[in-house]
């Protein structure tokens, strides 16, 4: 024991050695209390009667010492004989008294945190955080290297089963959540993982750690589990992050091409179906004008069909009328040249009118 090599001796704790202290002598102890319990008692009292007042009064005095207070961020945790019997809340509380009773009372409100792939040291800022490579380096579901630091916070919901069932409180939950992220991870790809599935892992994790505790009756609480640092390994963020702004400069190369795609081909569209309405418009009308034109021809056949002499006479009429419509003209009877008679044709002032025209135009 701690006390065996104290005051030289080895026989307990007073050191029954040579040179140890003595124990104190049990009968001046009950004396004095005798002499002490005839200054309250009056009368005095006999040796007998005197030592078993004294008795009860000590055995009462070691009964009320079994009374013990439990604040509200704590659970009280009895013990009776070294087992455990029961779990209290807050307030006013008895169990039995020591050495047979045993009373804990760890503080159930208080969030507790545990550091994984780094450890802090205590400041705000993450430069100062030492590296743990150990942990942070996983493999993710597309067999890529991901570092992962991150944080889970928990509380205790049941002091008994967080005392009694399981030995090292943080080193459990530590060792659980390095396993269940690894799962988690382990079923993501490396881009999900880096960019919009943070919090799906952060849950994901959150959960599957809830499972394991729960099966162990640990009696804690997962508060949440906070991402810290995302990366791919440090030997190869600096490619990476060209590959990721080679992938963004795709990606905004092929936005401008979706853009202007977008913006010529409704125009494009428009012209064609523009096209396409004035071609059929053009074909309605050459084949209106062709069925008019085909009618009236009909219509002059049959009439000519009918007065084939005056039919002529009239297409000959109205196609001279359309030649000679707005010429100079000179008409020359065909009985002048029986009397003898020779036609003069004023060629020159025929012509002088179709010159001053052609010069009033210029």
């Amino acid at each position: 024991m701690a006390w065996s090599n104290q005051g030289g001796g080895s026989g307990g704790p007073w050191g029954r050695g040579p040179q140890g202290p003595q124990p104190p002598d049990l009968e001046d102890l009950l004396k004095k209390g005798q002499e002490r319990l005839k200054q309250f008692v009056p009368g005095g009292v006999g040796g007998g009667r005197g030592l078993a007042i004294i008795g009860v009064l000590v055995i009462l005095v070691w009964a009320l010492t079994g009374f013990y207070q439990v604040q509200p961020d704590e659970q009280g945790v009895e013990l009776v004989f070294g087992k455990w019997v029961s779990t209290t809340q807050s307030g006013l509380n008895y169990n039995v008294p020591a050495p047979f009773g045993e009373v804990f009372t760890p503080k159930v409100t208080r969030v507790n945190r545990v550091e994984i792939g780094y450890r802090s040291d205590g400041s705000t800022s993450s430069s100062s955080a030492r590296e743990v490579a150990s942990e942070s380096l996983m493999l993710t579901g597309d067999e890529n290297i991901i570092d992962i630091n991150f944080v889970v916070f928990w509380t205790i919901n049941n002091a008994g089963k967080y005392l009694f069932n399981i030995r090292a409180p943080e080193a459990t939950v530590k060792d659980v959540a390095e396993s269940a992220i690894r799962e988690v991870v382990g079923k993501t790809p490396i881009e999900t993982a880096i960019a919009e599935g943070r919090s799906t892992i952060e849950t994901n994790t959150q959960e599957l750690m809830q499972r394991v505790l729960d099966t162990y009756g640990s009696g804690i609480t997962i508060t949440q589990v906070e991402l810290q640092k995302v990366d791919p390994p440090a030997a190869v963020i600096d490619a990476y992050r060209d590959v990721q702004a080679a992938l963004a400069d795709r990606e905004r190369l092929i936005n401008q091409a979706e853009t202007y795609r977008n913006s010529i081909l409704p125009v494009a569209q428009g012209e064609a179906s523009k096209l396409l309405q004035e071609a059929e418009a053009y074909k309605q009308v050459t084949i209106n004008r062709a069925l008019g034109e085909a009618n009236r021809f009909s219509a002059v056949y049959d009439q000519y069909v009918l007065a084939k002499d005056v039919t002529v006479k009239r297409l000959y009429l109205e196609t001279m009328q359309e030649i000679l419509h707005g010429m100079n003209k000179v008409i020359i009877d065909s009985g002048a040249g029986t009397q003898g008679v020779l036609p003069y044709l004023p060629l020159p002032e025929l012509a002088r009118p179709a010159q001053s025209a052609t010069g009033g135009t210029q």
